[in-house]
C-alpha cells in the first residue's frame, strides 16, 4: 500500500456492493469484495441485494454480510403488472437511505442487478462517491442512468463512451473467480478428475445455474454427431431442467455423457474442455477469454437490451468465438460442433483470438480506480 492509500485508509474503509440477480455479476462482486481485502484486510464491506434472487445466497457462502431490498424488474411486456414493481421500488428506496445511514459507506460500488439502481441512487443523493461496474459490450439502463453522476465507470469493452462520459471510463475487463485462473491442472489430469476420457475430446455445455432450455434441447438433439466425432460431453442442465435432462444422459450412457445440474468446480471443467457450448453472459466471456477456450455461443433472447447477442457479436467479429442465435440453435448446433471437433486449426485460431482479448488482473485494477476515486474526493 502506498503513501496516499495509507492516508486515506488510516481508519478501515468502509466499502458498499450492490447489486446481483445472476452468476455473472455476483462473482465479479466477490472478487472486488476480495481483492480489497487483500489490499487492507481491515476493510468493512458490506453488500446490498434482491430479496429472493440468489446473491442471498452465494454472498454469505463467500463470506460476506448482505442486505437485501424488496426490489424487482419492470415487466416491460405487461405494463399493468409494474403498480407493485413500483411499490417495491419505493419500499427499496427507503431501506437503502437505512442502510446508507447505518453503514456509513466511504464508497458504494454498483456491479448491476436489480439492486444496484435504488442503493446507488441513494448513495449518490446523499454524496458518497460511486464506482460503476460494466461487464456488458451494451450499457445496462441502471448504469446508463447512474452514470451521470458516478465518479468512476469500469468496463470490459472498448468504444464504452457511446454510454457513458468518455472522461470517467476506465478499462479493467470483469473480474472472475480467482481458481479459473490460478488452476494448473493438465487437461488430460482435468478429464480424469471429471471421470471422463482423458484420450477424448470433450465438449462442455454451461447453460447457466438455473439452466437454458434452448441449449439443453439442442444439445440433446446433438449428441449422435459429437458420438461420430468421437468425443464425449460433460453437461451442466441447471437445476430447473435437471429431472429431464439426467433421464436423457442415462439413456445416451455415462461413456459418452454426463450431466450434472450444477458443476461446482468450473476451474477443471474449463481446463478439461476443447470446445464450450455456453450462454453470452459477460462473466462466461470473461473467462473465456481469460483461459483462451473455443466456443459457441448461444444468446439469451430474454436479457434487457439484447445484450448478450452484442457481447457474442463483439467477439464473432474478431473471429474469436461463433455464435449461433437462440431461435437456430435446434437446427444448426449438431452441425455446427461437428464442423469444430473435426477442425483443429479452427479451434486453435478461435482460441489464440479469444486469448488476446483477455485482460487480466480486472479486480486489482478496480480496487486501484476505488482508491484513485477516494483521493480524488
Amino acid at each position: 500500500m502506498n503513501e496516499k492509500e495509507n492516508k486515506i485508509t488510516e481508519t478501515p474503509l468502509r466499502v458498499l456492493i450492490s447489486g446481483g440477480g445472476t452468476g455473472g455479476h455476483i462473482f465479479p462482486a466477490v472478487a472486488i469484495a476480495n481483492a480489497l481485502r487483500r489490499r487492507d484486510p481491515r476493510t468493512e464491506i458490506l453488500f446490498v441485494g434482491a430479496l429472493g434472487r440468489m446473491e442471498m445466497e452465494r454472498v454469505p457462502a463467500a463470506g460476506y454480510d448482505i442486505v437485501g431490498l424488496p426490489v424487482a424488474g419492470f415487466d416491460r411486456k405487461r405494463l399493468w403488472r409494474n403498480f407493485s414493481v413500483l411499490l417495491k421500488l419505493w419500499r427499496s428506496m427507503r431501506r437503502a437511505r437505512k442502510v446508507l445511514r447505518d453503514f456509513r459507506p466511504d464508497i458504494a460500488i454498483g456491479v448491476g442487478g436489480y439492486a444496484s439502481g435504488p442503493m446507488l441512487k441513494q448513495a449518490q443523493q446523499a454524496g458518497v462517491p460511486t464506482l460503476l461496474q460494466e461487464q456488458n459490450s451494451y450499457a445496462g439502463v441502471t448504469n446508463k442512468l447512474l452514470a451521470r453522476k458516478a465518479g468512476a465507470i469500469c468496463v470490459a469493452y472498448p468504444g464504452m463512451e457511446r454510454f457513458f462520459p468518455d472522461g470517467r471510463i476506465i478499462m479493467t475487463g470483469n473480474p472472475v473467480r480467482a481458481d479459473i485462473v490460478e488452476t494448473s491442472i493438465s487437461k488430460a489430469d482435468a478429464k480424469k478428475a471429471l471421470g471422463m476420457d482423458p484420450d477424448r475430446k470433450l465438449v462442455l455445455v454451461v447453460g447457466g445455474s438455473l439452466g437454458a432450455r434452448t441449449i439443453n434441447e439442442s444439445i440433446a438433439l446433438s449428441f449422435d454427431a459429437i458420438a461420430e466425432a468421437g468425443a464425449q460431453v460433460l453437461w451442466q442442465t441447471g437445476k430447473n431442467e435437471s429431472r429431464r435432462c439426467m433421464k436423457i444422459a442415462e439413456a445416451v450412457g455415462a461413456d459418452k455423457l454426463k450431466a450434472k445440474p450444477f458443476i461446482t468446480d468450473m476451474a477443471t471443467a474449463y481446463r478439461a474442455a476443447d470446445l464450450v457450448v455456453a450462454r453470452a453472459g459477460a462473466g462466461t466471456i470473461s473467462e473465456l477469454q481469460l483461459i483462451g477456450l473455443p466456443s459457441i455461443l448461444i444468446p439469451s433472447p430474454m436479457v434487457a437490451e439484447d445484450h448478450q447477442r452484442k457481447n457474442a457479436q463483439a467477439l464473432v467479429d474478431r473471429d474469436a468465438a461463433v455464435m449461433v442465435l437462440d431461435a437456430d440453435a435446434r437446427r444448426d448446433l449438431s452441425g455446427l460442433v461437428a464442423s469444430l471437433l473435426a477442425d483443429d486449426d479452427r479451434r486453435a485460431r478461435l482460441s489464440e483470438n479469444i486469448a488476446s482479448m483477455a485482460l487480466r488482473g480486472s479486480d486489482e485494477k478496480i480496487v486501484d480506480s476505488v482508491y484513485s476515486l477516494l483521493r480524488r474526493k
